[in-house]
């Protein structure tokens, strides 16, 4: 059984994936944590004063975390309008520009750093996904995110790498189980670690990950749903893929993982595994550059 996912189409760039149920109260935590008790500096501006603005980019990125913006806005002052001129998940290029906003100038200056802030981390997490995409073009491998995300905002980010064309792996520890080296100590085998786990709940996708060739039989006799090879090298992914194959439980998923870099990418995907998870595709963010300016 394949693990819960936001849903999405991962390979087609152009549709946009449902929307996380938590936009709201992430919007209403940082908006209380930058504005707090009060924006003294916007209170400069004459109250009513209206304001026209625009956000550009200053590198090429895909747009992602829109609702997020909308949002932000939406809470301070229902009088700002944002007005898209281009589509989340859209490829966009050095000084594009993404959106206008009109309305009171206070509010839009309050809500300008916590607007970007989603917009920018967003749309990293995106644009980076989207590299990761390219790079393994045409073959049938599928990029994973993992939980490696930044506390709190999970879904955000989960979201964005499905605007980046990847695939979610599990939300949290609630929707899959992935059996790791310590769960198989604890649990005294791979075997007695999967039959604990089929007992436990046999409706979700049940992965081990295996550091070697006899973990790797264990997990098959054991009847897994997908195998995570943890740091193989690529001769050793092709003999995995090979032995995976033959088994009578060839059905089985194969999931590499371990320090994947961009230049090795497509290596790893010609091996023939189904999916390499990537953590930093959450983890190593660097905000886009992005700039709001006031017309």
């Amino acid at each position: 059984m394949r693990s819960r996912s936001l849903p999405c189409n991962a390979h087609v760039m152009n549709l946009t994936p449902a929307l996380p149920p938590n936009i709201r109260e992430c919007v209403a935590r940082a908006l209380q944590e930058d504005v707090g008790t009060g924006d003294l500096t916007a209170s400069l501006i004459p109250e009513g004063a209206p304001a026209r603005a625009h956000v550009i980019t200053r590198e090429d990125a895909v747009l992602c975390g829109s609702a997020w913006f909308d949002e932000v806005f939406h809470q301070l002052n229902r009088d700002i309008h944002v007005n898209w001129l281009a589509r989340e998940g859209e490829r966009v290029a050095t000084k594009q520009r993404l959106c206008e906003i009109s309305g009171p100038a206070r509010s839009i200056l309050t809500g300008e750093r916590t607007a970007l802030n989603f917009l920018q981390l967003l749309s990293a997490t995106a644009t980076t996904t989207r590299r990761y995409i390219d790079a393994i073009a045409g073959t049938q491998c599928r990029i994973l995110d993992t939980r490696k995300t930044i506390p709190g905002l999970r879904l955000a980010q989960k979201y964005a790498v499905l605007c980046g064309g990847g695939t979610n792996h599990r939300i949290g520890l609630f929707d899959a189980i992935l059996v790791k080296e310590n769960h198989i100590a604890a649990a005294g085998s791979i075997a007695a670690a999967v039959a604990s786990a089929r007992k436990l709940n046999s409706r979700v996708m049940l992965e081990v990950e295996v550091e070697n060739f006899d973990e790797l039989n264990q997990a098959l006799d054991a009847g897994v749903d997908r195998i995570l090879l943890d740091n193989f090298t690529l001769d050793d992914m092709r003999r995995a893929v090979a032995l995976t194959r033959a088994h009578r439980n060839s059905r089985v998923e194969i999931e590499a993982s371990g320090n994947m870099s961009l230049d090795g990418l497509r290596a790893v995907a010609e091996t023939g595994v189904d999916f390499i998870s990537v953590g930093g595709l959450t983890k190593h963010v660097r905000a886009v550059d992005l700039s709001m300016r006031f017309d």
